[in-house]
Parts: structure tokens; sequence; C-alpha cells
């Protein structure tokens, strides 16, 4: 395998800055048989608008300029915590900024509709030990302090299922390029430019624009048994979740995480990390000013996306179809899934890790349709399933796939973000439940034991 890539180095070195900045966090004491475990996370890319959004409105009114980014306006997003608790923490991002960019007047409080919130739950953020506002470096992301939400009860936590939490912030601006995650699948709500601070209202009344992308927040945390285990969930488009239901959460992580909750209650957290587009070795190089829509190889982002994640203790990985459809060899794509695991390993030894399967795209209208990258993926599902490699094998392939014609089942194909036929590369929701049901719940079984 090469040496590492100089857009590797980089980010390597800046997931470490990120991680002192972060400390004033993480130092505070925790409580006796406590950690902050992963609830949430959206794999920073971009700068904005590099990337693959779904059934995104025009932004045009709400950001004027990517250049620019956002001036004077706030930003309302909405996020599904994975695990409840009432201590959390959130992880803001300036990963692939050019500038310096302050946060103000941060709040997060629960979603009631659209951008509404609960009255009485909207909470102020606070950042390195009380301050009402941070400055963070271009390339660096930091905590904020920990926050408590005294909505959350535990004895009612079983009600807050599906619930989903609203984070605002006002960015005085301008920003300059913006951190993002294009495919958030999530309608989320944006003030108009030059329009001040309205993270704090609990109506909605000032936020005009939607969005279905995330910016700026890469991760939320929360307090939890040392015991609970946090499943990251590794990949491309086909995991961040392209062609499944606008604000439905049934990518086939989402379905994995009610399967797991229904086994083992809150001992289980499962976050996503899938990237649409990304490929496990391509490119080369990534940068604000030179971005590749799928965002920074799964090896240049592994350090700060998967293996970054607080109390991680398994990774499901599926990747590979980009690579192949860019005209990578089989090889070159079994060398760095080797180089991945050789690494996820060298970091934390007792890390149980899953090969997935890659599903089939045979007569995509895409570039991967044809019967020639077919026989690849064929090559590489062997050695995913066969080369002993993994803990485990997740086999997406064979539960999606018609044995009469080689390509994804036709239950599978119609598009359930935006209708229509489908593209025949991505599964809809009944693909992704497939899939999801496919995992062997087993392989998480010693993990959440009690202690």
């Amino acid at each position: 395998m090469e040496a590492p890539s100089r857009s590797h180095r980089l980010a390597v070195a800046t997931f470490l800055v990120a991680g002192c900045l972060a400390g004033s966090a993480s130092a505070q004491s925790l409580p006796r048989g406590q950690k902050w475990v992963a609830s949430w996370a959206a794999s920073a890319h971009g700068p904005y608008p590099s990337g693959n959004a779904s059934a995104q409105p025009v932004l045009d009114f709400a950001i004027e300029s990517a250049e620019r980014g956002a001036i004077d306006q706030t930003f309302r997003l909405i996020i599904r915590p994975d695990l409840w608790s009432d201590r959390i923490r959130l992880r803001f991002a300036n990963t692939f900024g050019t500038q310096p960019v302050t946060f103000d007047d941060v709040f997060v409080g629960l979603q009631a509709a659209a951008g509404t919130i609960v009255r009485g739950t909207n909470r102020r953020v606070t950042f390195e030990n009380g301050k009402d506002r941070l400055t963070l470096a271009a390339g660096q992301s930091a905590f904020s302090d920990p926050i408590t939400l005294t909505f959350v009860e535990r004895d009612k936590v079983p009600l807050l299922t599906g619930r989903k939490l609203a984070i605002s912030f006002h960015t005085p601006g301008p920003t300059g390029p913006m951190t993002w995650h294009a495919k958030a699948l999530q309608t989320s709500y944006v003030t108009a430019p030059r329009s001040g601070s309205h993270a704090g209202d609990d109506t909605d009344d000032a936020f005009a624009f939607t969005t279905t992308s995330w910016f700026f927040i890469d991760a939320l945390d929360v307090m939890a048994p040392e015991n609970t285990v946090v499943v990251a969930c590794f990949g491309d488009s086909i995991t961040d979740g392209t062609a499944s239901t606008l604000n439905g959460d049934d990518r086939w992580p989402d379905v994995l995480s009610r399967r797991l909750h229904a086994a083992y209650g809150a001992r289980v957290s499962v976050v996503n990390a899938g990237i649409g587009g990304n490929r496990v070795t391509g490119p080369a190089s990534y940068s604000p000013s030179t971005p590749f829509a799928g965002g920074p190889s799964a090896l240049d982002r592994l350090d700060r996306d998967v293996l970054g994640l607080s109390g991680l203790s398994a990774v499901i990985w599926l990747e590979g179809i980009n690579d192949l459809s860019s005209g990578a060899s089989v090889e070159t794509i079994v060398e760095g899934i080797k180089e991945g695991v050789k690494r996820m390993r060298a970091h934390r030894s007792s890390l149980r890790i899953v090969g997935a399967t890659i599903t089939s795209s045979l007569g995509a209208t895409s570039a991967s349709g044809t019967p020639d990258i077919d026989t690849k993926r064929q090559a590489v599902n062997a050695f995913i399933r066969t080369g002993g490699l993994f803990d485990a094998v997740a086999d997406f392939d064979a539960a999606t796939r018609d044995p009469e014609t080689g390509g994804l089942r036709a239950p599978f194909q119609p598009n359930s973000t935006i209708g229509g036929a489908g593209d025949r590369l991505h599964p809809n929701r009944a693909g992704y439940q497939a899939m999801a049901n496919a995992i062997d719940l087993a392989l998480f079984a010693s993990r959440t034991r009690r202690p």
C-alpha cells in the first residue's frame, strides 16, 4: 500500500488539533460508570455546494454566495438522536472552511413541528467553560460544554424515541466557504441573510427557507453507561440513504438501529458515517479549493469520521461501487479495504469490524450499470466474503439482488425520496429494510450485556 496521501496526513493533523480543542469538554470529570457516546453523526465534506444533496430546494435566496457563506443569519438544524440522555454535547466543525467562523446564540431544544420548538425546552449552549460564542479556525472542530436537557426524564425516555432536536445557531459572518453534510434527507431551516439572531425563538416565523442538508455540526454525544455500544455505519450514498424517504428515517442504518434497540434497549447507539459519492481510495487529494462531490476518500476521512466517534465499539463498512465506476481496479479497492481495516484494528484491537458486500447496480443508468463493472463487483464481494479480513460479513448483495436478472430486485428500485422508477443503483425504503434485516444482531450481543 502507498504511503498516506498528503490529504490524509492533513486530516490526521486536523483531527488531533480538534481533539485538543475539545479537551475542555472531554476532560471534565465524568460520573462514575458513565462515558460520552456518539448518538448522531454527519460526516463533514464540502465546502458547500460541493456534494450530492437529495430533494434540495434552491438555496440562492438563503445563501447568497458560496464564497461568502452565511451572513448574519440563523440555522435551525433538525437531527434525531439515536440515544437520549439528559446530558449531551455538540461538535461544531469548520473542517473545510478557509477562514475562522464564529457561532453565537447557540441553542438546542425539542422539535415540535417543522421549525418550531416545544415551549420551555430551548437551552442555551456554551463553549470553553461558559462562553456564549465559539470561533473555529479553518480546519478545526470543537465540542460544546456539556448541556443539561431538563425535559429528558429518565423514566420517560421511551416517550422520546423517534423525536428530534432542533439545534439553532447564529453566524455573524460572512462565514466564508461552509462545511456541510449535503445528503441529510431531513428538512432543516434557515433565516434570510442579514436578519440577525433568532436561535432563541420558539417559533419558526423567522425561518423562511428550508434545506435538506446539515451545516457546521458533525456530531452529538450523550452521557450513557460505560457498557453502551456504538455502531458506526461507514460508506457511500447507499449508507447515506439516497432514495430513502425524505424525513422518514428509513436508511439501512436507521432500520438497523430500530432492530438493535428492540433487542438490547438503550445499551446501543447507531450512527451514520456515509457520504453520497464516497470512494474507498479516491480522490488522491481533497481540499476546500479542490473539493470532490463524494467527499474525501474513506481512507482519508477514517480517523475523523469513524475512529473519532465517542465510544466507538463496532464498524459496518459498505463501500466500493463508486471506485469501480470511476475505473479503479479490483486490486486497488481490496488493498484500500485492507488498509482501512488495518488502521481500525490498530486504533482499537477490540473493535468489531463487519464487512458488507456491495449491492448490485447491473442495468443502472449510471456508469456502474455495465456487465464489466458487475463482474468486478462480484470479485470484490468474493474477497469480502472469504478473505478472512472481517469479524463478520453482512451480505447486502444476497439480500437485494434478483437471482434471475443479477440486478437490484424490482420492488427495491422505485425512488422513495422523489418518486419515479429509481436508478437501479440505490435501493429504496424496502431495499434498505432488507439490508438491515440481513445483519445478524448476535454480532453485537456480547458487547451489550449488562455488567
